[in-house]
């Protein structure tokens, strides 16, 4: 059975160290998943939209490894792990819906890891800026056009760039017309211009 909550804009639905019980689902709303390094220094490492599953990854260790804090008002859903596991041995298309979450969890991190490994500023926002697209249009939101909910500083954290770099990128993207931007509105101009600089990065500005 799954249980709802309202989680405010700066609430936490969990955090660091907290034991796992729970797989947290966004009926509504956006959230963000943050970590800290040795140093003490925090690190953005996932952006969650509606429909999106928070909190796999603490099924490994029985305890939350980042903390999941909301971006908006959102309607949280929570199952008991212990009961969705008896849920998945009971129904096998359920199993394979978990499995194939957590896969998608696991792509979506190497592909993060790729990107910031060795593609410049452009690629990184420019694909970024796509792949919000498409988890949207995926949920029925169909279009190009799209509200950033996050701030440049939260992007730059998990593109590994500064923020003075991301708003120099999203003035060039705009200049160059390949995106509008207006207050936290952004609309996507030239989606195959995007996609090429996707396809061939540009190795500058990556700091």
């Amino acid at each position: 059975m799954t249980n709802w909550r309202l989680v405010r804009k700066g609430e936490a639905l969990f955090r660091t160290g907290d034991q796992f019980e729970s797989i947290y689902t966004l009926r509504s709303g956006s959230a963000k998943t943050v970590v800290s390094d040795p140093d003490g220094h925090e690190h953005v490492n996932g952006f969650y939209l509606q429909g999106d599953i928070l909190g796999l990854g603490g099924i490994s260790t029985e305890r939350h490894h980042c903390d999941a804090t909301a971006l908006e008002d959102c309607v949280a859903g929570y199952i008991s792990f212990g009961h969705l596991e008896a849920l998945c041995r009971q129904t096998h298309s359920l199993q394979q819906e978990m499995y194939r979450l957590l896969s998608a969890e696991i792509v979506r991190e190497s592909t993060r890891l790729m990107v910031l490994g060795s593609h410049g500023a452009d690629h990184r926002v420019a694909n970024f800026l796509l792949d919000v697209r498409a988890r949207l249009n995926a949920r029925g939101e169909a279009g190009c056009g799209f509200r950033l909910r996050m701030t440049r500083e939260d992007i730059g954290s998990y593109l590994g760039l500064t923020l003075e770099t991301v708003s120099r990128t999203f003035s060039r993207l705009q200049h160059e017309g390949l995106i509008e931007i207006r207050v936290k509105h952004v609309t996507l101009l030239d989606i195959e211009g995007l996609e090429r600089l996707r396809r061939w990065p540009q190795r500058h500005c990556v700091s």
